[in-house]
């Protein structure tokens, strides 16, 4: 692909708006994409920059042989530690918010955060037992003080032990985790300590320094994003299934349209709440307006529609292109992925951009910071702000109409439900669909899209040929919001796409042959799935080994980075699509391919190729049914073999097997 080619979106309605926008000379990420080339050494891993003696590119024919920076730096050193900085500032992303999350389950159990209550109580037990707490015949909130205060401690445990739920993680990939020294000690230390290894005159071994980058996406995936999972579902629900729609057609032009942006839920919540009451309702209507419309983009969105069935507008590319089909009367952001673009092209509509993080400002956007103390009184605030812009809405626009049905809410918990029950709640049903070869295998399919590709394209495409190979894919994050928009979240896209046996699993369940499964932070809940997975028993014994890879096919931030790393060190392949941004050294390369493989097995790829990618991730899933001695996967043949197990053969799967608390 070249370049500088100004691609478009995947997705008809967002082209559709990109065209509108080209008429009217209104710039947007994919106009600054095509103008702007990426640098040939910066995008390669080949540039150190961490002091004043530099920047020094270490380029030439015989790079990683000869080329030095001033300090004598090598160029397999000057990779690695950029690749690590990328982990650590992904991760702190993901953990900064579970710690905000953390905090604000601590002021909602001690009553100081008035307008929150815990709603999930069941889920606060299983996750006190997770955490050895005990919660029989105590106060909920006491319990919630206790959890809150023992997760807070894995953000700065300073001397002995390790973060908490790594304890959920399967016995052997434990196991390897401790034999390669990367067991993350708290969350703050270890990215702390990420900053302070790539400093000048540091750490200088390659494979060292990766080995700490695992373990901070470790102390992320594991900690951060498990986290902010666990006490979302607590304070507000843990998702179930539930309809919505996507893309654009979701604004209403009779409607006041307010879009929640960002990645923090907490305020979304509220908003949600607020634009109900009747007091409200009845302010929009003294406005001319006939309601009130709640619209999500990015991942913001997905927490609000598991939970309430709130509408998407899309992911990371799509938030430009909302404000101008000039239906969006207020759009409140918060932190990540937000660009700032969004303040000056609302200046050409009616829109007001509402910045409400402490952490994040914008030049050109309203402020009304949110504090959870007064949560529903800032919610109102903002919802009435919206409500008093809508008879300032202007004619121009590009109104598309386009949207499409999802079905989204797929938790672990309801996971684990839909194959047995309330009292029977388990994940042998999948395992035994993977063994007798009716599932070939599952794929995360996730990331955020990238407006140098053809955005949205490629999960598209990914996700559709996936589905005819009988592989089930989970998605989460922008990746999801690519699926929803176009309209592959239904159970009917099993029956028009999916593979004979995918297609009889996903029939005889209910579900779509693509599970949404939440927000980026959410991949977590894909972890703890697949740990239940060796649990049960008749598969691989840890995550490492089982028909299962992780595919990020348009990734573009640092947090995609520290994602890919906690699955590729928890045992799976892992497949980028793009460039990679340490191509420029072959021995960081094959640090991340081959050795990590033989070390955790998984891996991190980087292709740019999606028929490549698409190749890849059916090998290494039916190279694992190999070794796992499934029987080879081929299409509409499924195996209903019993077979007969010794009494040996049956202690060591009851060994293997672990019981499930139960609570759900």
């Amino acid at each position: 692909m070249e370049k500088d080619k100004k691609q478009t979106s995947a997705n008809p309605s967002a082209a559709k708006i990109i065209q509108w926008a080209e008429t009217q000379q209104l710039e947007t990420c994919f106009d600054r994409a095509a103008k702007i080339k990426p640098c040939p050494i910066g995008e390669t891993g080949a540039c150190c920059k961490v002091c004043h003696m530099g920047p020094c590119r270490l380029v030439g024919k015989n790079a990683e042989e000869e080329a030095r920076g001033v300090c004598g730096a090598t160029l397999s050193t000057v990779a690695a530690r950029n690749l690590l900085r990328m982990i650590a500032a992904g991760s702190a992303a993901h953990s900064d918010h579970a710690r905000d999350m953390a905090l604000t389950l601590l002021a909602v159990a001690k009553g100081e955060a008035k307008d929150m209550k815990i709603t999930d109580v069941k889920k606060l037990y299983r996750v006190a037992g997770y955490l050895n707490i005990e919660f029989e015949g105590r106060p909920v909130n006491d319990v919630a003080v206790d959890v809150a205060t023992k997760l807070l401690d894995d953000f700065g445990r300073q001397r002995s032990g390790t973060v908490n739920y790594l304890q959920r993680a399967p016995k052997k990939t434990r196991e390897r985790w401790e034999k390669w020294g990367i067991m993350p000690r708290s969350i703050d230390r270890e990215v702390v300590e990420c900053m302070h290894r790539t400093a000048i005159g540091v750490d200088h071994d390659p494979d060292h320094l990766l080995l700490h980058g695992l373990r901070t996406s470790l102390a992320d995936g594991w900690g951060g994003s498990m986290i902010s999972t666990d006490i979302t579902d607590i304070l507000f629900g843990t998702p179930m299934p539930v309809k919505a729609e996507a893309s654009f057609g979701i604004f209403k032009e009779d409607e006041v349209n307010l879009v929640v942006h960002g990645h923090e839920p907490t305020l979304a919540e509220m908003i949600v709440e607020a634009s109900s009451e009747k007091e409200l309702l009845d302010y929009a209507v003294s406005k001319g307006a006939k309601g009130i419309n709640i619209g999500g983009m990015c991942c913001t969105a997905n927490e609000v529609l598991m939970r309430h069935g709130i509408p998407t507008a899309g992911g990371f590319t799509n938030q430009e292109l909302g404000i101008m089909t000039g239906l969006i009367d207020a759009i409140t952001v918060d932190v990540q992925c937000i660009m700032p673009a969004i303040a000056d092209l609302s200046k050409k509509f009616h829109t007001h951009v509402i910045t409400t993080s402490p952490k994040a400002k914008m030049q050109g956007a309203m402020h009304i910071e949110y504090d959870e103390h007064n949560a529903k009184d800032i919610a109102r605030k903002i919802v009435r702000t919206a409500i008093d812009n809508f008879p300032n809405r202007k004619k121009e626009g590009s109104h598309v109409t386009d949207k499409a049905p999802l079905i989204a809410g797929f938790s672990h918990e309801y996971i684990e439900y839909m194959q047995g029950g309330r009292f029977r709640g388990s994940f042998r049903p999948l395992n035994d669909a993977i063994i007798a070869g009716r599932i070939r295998g599952v794929v995360g399919l996730a990331g955020c899209d990238n407006p140098r590709v053809p955005s949205t394209g490629l999960h598209r495409y990914l996700a559709t040929e996936l589905i005819k190979q009988d592989v089930l894919v989970v998605s989460t994050g922008c990746g999801s919001a690519a699926c929803a928009s176009a309209g592959y979240l239904t159970p009917e896209n099993a029956l028009e796409n999916a593979g004979p046996g995918l297609k009889e699993v996903c029939e005889a369940i209910g579900i779509p042959p693509i599970l949404h499964m939440g927000s980026c932070v959410d991949n977590s809940r894909i972890l703890t799935v697949a740990s239940a997975m060796a649990a049960e028993g008749g598969l691989s014994d840890e995550i490492g080994g089982m028909p299962a890879v992780g595919i990020a096919p348009e990734w573009m931030s640092e947090k995609a980075i520290a994602i890919g790393c906690y699955f590729a060190a928890s045992g799976f392949p892992v497949i980028f699509g793009g460039s990679s941004p340490v191509s420029a050294s072959k021995e960081v390369t094959k640090l991340m391919t081959e050795v990590w493989f033989e070390r955790f097995k998984g891996a991190l790829h980087f292709e740019p190729d999606p028929e490549k990618v698409l190749a890849m991730a059916l090998e290494y899933i039916d190279n694992a049914r190999e070794a796992l001695k499934l029987r080879k996967y081929e299409r509409g043949k499924f195996s209903t073999e019993k077979v007969l197990m010794d009494m040996a053969a049956r202690r060591e799967l009851e060994k293997a097997a672990k019981p499930h608390m139960g609570i759900y």
